[in-house]
């Protein structure tokens, strides 16, 4: 082992072989090559050893509960989330945490160099309706900050997820369903920014073995996160509106439909993606989905519990437009056959769930 590794750093002709080329990565903002005969597969971690996983923009919707979701399958301490923004005291006592700020690329190689990480999570985005009020910053977190991510992967032969949407699609899409393989063309820099990251991620896989993977989530509904900018947070907001005081202004039509999916579906497909075995995935970006529903849909569902609850509509243009442009249902059968993807949660299970967190059976009570 001692010996091939000298070689592989020597360039010896003594090994049999060209040894692979890392990327020529300079310490600092501008573009970086990576050499046409580089091969990262070299560099991984076998599949025995403990994974090290980092999460970037762990701040966000995902990021907290999937530190602990991975947390209970890797061990406390081996995986570490990460933000630019200083972390609530029950995250930062829940396990490693440190500042990373991905448009600074050496920022985040001493990370992984440091902490010796094997898989990286790439959450850090900014969302549809917080994109469109701010395309530059979308642009350099969304699109610049995905190149650093992809070179750092690359060159340190990480295991590399980085989550896509349904916002990855626009209006001449086929929209019900939506199938993985479509003309995509979508009409917001979020969206935009998605679809560079699958066909990028795709491309470093092909061009330099990366292990990329990537899963093209419908909304995703979380009991235990603030919306977070998107389209589809009325989804999450109806619920602690319920609650709260029994009125809810919807931002979208109520004959809005788009594909949904409870946060916990949405992260055990996550891990499952990331330990399906490389010869089971036909592709490196899968739709998933778990339910499809309107906004009038899930008002209905949640007066089963919250009878009292009364909502009203108050059109956003630009997220109506938003939504329109987007899938109405998604075409998941590649993933259900390729790695065995299921969900679990349907319309009634999601609002028992959510109500049941946010704590609506004194409501209901009272109101009885």
């Amino acid at each position: 082992l001692l010996f091939t590794v000298a070689c592989w750093m020597l360039q010896s002709p003594a090994c049999g072989c060209r040894a692979p080329v890392l990327p020529s990565r300079f310490l600092g903002t501008s573009p970086r090559q990576i050499p046409m005969d580089a091969n990262f597969h070299s560099t991984t971690f076998s599949e025995a050893d403990q994974q090290r996983v980092l999460i970037t923009g762990g701040l966000g919707q995902l990021g907290v509960g999937l530190a602990s979701f991975l947390r209970k399958r890797f061990g406390k301490d081996n995986v570490i989330l990460s933000d630019i923004r200083k972390p609530p005291e029950h995250v930062f006592l829940s396990g490693p945490f440190i500042y990373s700020d991905i448009l600074d690329y050496k920022n985040l190689r001493e990370i992984v160099v440091n902490n010796r990480i094997t898989w990286l999570f790439h959450y850090s985005a900014l969302l549809s309706a917080v994109g469109e009020a701010n395309v530059s910053l979308a642009r350099a977190v969304n699109i610049t900050g995905l190149h650093n991510v992809l070179d750092v992967a690359a060159e340190h032969g990480l295991r590399l997820f980085v989550p896509s949407t349904i916002g990855a699609f626009g209006p001449t899409s086929p929209r019900n369903p939506t199938p993985d393989l479509c003309i995509q063309r979508p009409r917001t820099i979020y969206g935009v920014s998605k679809v560079h990251a699958e066909l990028m991620g795709e491309y470093y896989y092909y061009r330099y073995g990366l292990d990329f993977r990537c899963l093209r989530y419908p909304g995703i509904i979380s009991a235990d996160s603030q919306p977070g900018g998107g389209t589809t947070d009325y989804a999450v907001q109806i619920f602690h509106e319920a609650v709260k005081n029994g009125r809810f202004e919807c931002n979208l039509k109520p004959d809005t439909r788009l594909p949904m999916m409870y946060i916990d579906d949405c992260l055990r497909a996550t891990l499952e993606v990331m330990e399906a075995p490389a010869e089971s995935l036909s592709m490196r970006t899968y739709n998933i989905n778990a339910m499809s529903f309107t906004p009038a849909e899930l008002a209905q569902e949640v007066r089963k519990h919250v009878p009292e609850l009364q909502v009203t509509y108050s059109v956003d243009p630009v997220r109506q437009a938003i939504a329109e442009s987007w899938p109405m249902n998604f075409d998941d059968s590649n993933a259900r056959k390729d790695w065995g993807w299921k969900h679990d949660f349907d319309l009634p299970e999601l609002v028992t769930t959510m109500l049941n967190f946010h704590g609506s059976e004194s409501r209901v009570a009272r109101a009885n």
